[in-house]
């Protein structure tokens, strides 16, 4: 067997990919929000673009409690911690425009990619991680993206939409991997 293919560990699978097969849906319902917004920042796209931080969060606490004392809890707070951070600046941002929205969006991205890959490289013996590993990889070179579009000529929030679809197809393959790896304990 390959490490991407080793039975998952204890009770923590079903309840990671429940989460993830949420975190799937969740992404892919405000992806749609924020392209009704047309990439603009009224009252609906900045609560937008602060409920994704905020979800990320009660995300991390469900994935912290499901995961109870796998050495991933104090990564997981580190993503809380920036998540909330993330949400904070960008109520703040918002106010000042979409270029300003990207920035912390993309500092956001960079930080809680690095996580990302950090805790799923500790899982990866699990099963159903490969997609996780890349979707920080990508997150960090995404964040890098937002905050390089933010001085372009007309920066969109739709470029969010389409990172959160993204990262909610990774979600939805790592469940379907996991589910995979349960099935073969």
């Amino acid at each position: 067997m390959t490490t991407v293919d080793t039975p998952a560990v204890g009770g923590i699978a079903p309840a990671l990919r429940q989460l993830y097969l949420v975190r799937f849906a969740f992404a892919i319902v405000w992806a749609g929000l924020v392209f009704t917004t047309k990439s603009e920042l009224g009252a609906l796209g900045i609560a937008l673009v602060v409920i994704y931080p905020l979800f990320d969060v009660a995300a991390a606490v469900w994935d912290a409690r499901s995961s109870g004392d796998h050495g991933q809890v104090r990564s997981l707070q580190v993503n809380m911690a920036i998540s909330l951070i993330a949400a904070v600046g960008l109520a703040i941002a918002s106010a000042s425009g979409v270029p300003a929205a990207l920035r912390v969006w993309g500092v956001w991205a960079i930080v809680s990619g690095i996580v990302q890959l950090i805790v799923g490289v500790r899982r990866r013996r699990m099963g159903g991680q490969w997609p996780m590993i890349l979707s920080g990889g990508i997150s960090v070179l995404a964040g890098g993206n937002f905050i390089a579009s933010a001085s372009g000529a007309d920066p969109q929030l739709s470029g969010v939409a389409g990172y959160a679809v993204l990262g909610g197809i990774f979600f939805l393959v790592s469940a379907l991997r996991l589910g995979r790896a349960d099935k073969e304990v």
